[in-house]
């Protein structure tokens, strides 16, 4: 009887530890390979989307220019104007995709002309890695990979 029982054991199949463990890290590498590559997907979708959004506030910012006798408008009265139909641009430092955008605005006075000046930068948690910068001055959208973006930073190249 004894015999028997030792063949049956022998006859048994299944996996050992080792081989369950080895299937347990592939799977943990591919799914750590796989988190990486959507979260570098996610900063870049970001990342386009705060540039493309940034070349729409230059179109805004210069139609409301032109029929505000050159004086710029802040998001608030970009929303109010109807030139900014984005409501999530209504308050004063919007989040927008992962990206928070700044804007300062001078009006015209003292011989001075209107000006205004735009940062995007990343929210914290990894939403992006540059951040940019935007004003009626500079024909390209300026970056920077380390800080917030100023017009001496170079220009972003596509």
């Amino acid at each position: 009887m004894r015999d028997n029982r030792r063949k049956t054991r022998g006859r048994e199949s299944g996996f050992t530890l080792m081989e369950l463990m080895i299937v347990i890290a592939i799977i943990g590498i591919l799914v750590g390979v796989g988190v990486y590559g959507w979260k570098q997907g996610i900063r870049s979708a970001n990342e386009n989307a705060a540039i493309q959004q940034l070349e729409a506030l230059r179109k805004i910012q210069a139609s409301y220019s032109l029929s505000h006798r050159g004086d710029y408008g802040t998001f608030e009265q970009l929303v109010k104007a109807g030139s900014l139909e984005d409501e999530r641009f209504a308050n004063e430092t919007p989040s927008v995709q992962g990206y928070v955008y700044t804007m300062k605005v001078t009006p015209a006075g003292n011989g001075q002309r209107a000006f205004y000046t735009i940062n995007a930068d990343p929210m914290d948690g990894g939403t992006g890695t540059n951040h940019f910068y935007l004003d009626p001055d500079v024909p390209n959208i300026r970056v920077n990979a380390e800080k917030p973006a100023a017009a001496t930073d170079p220009p972003l190249t596509k």
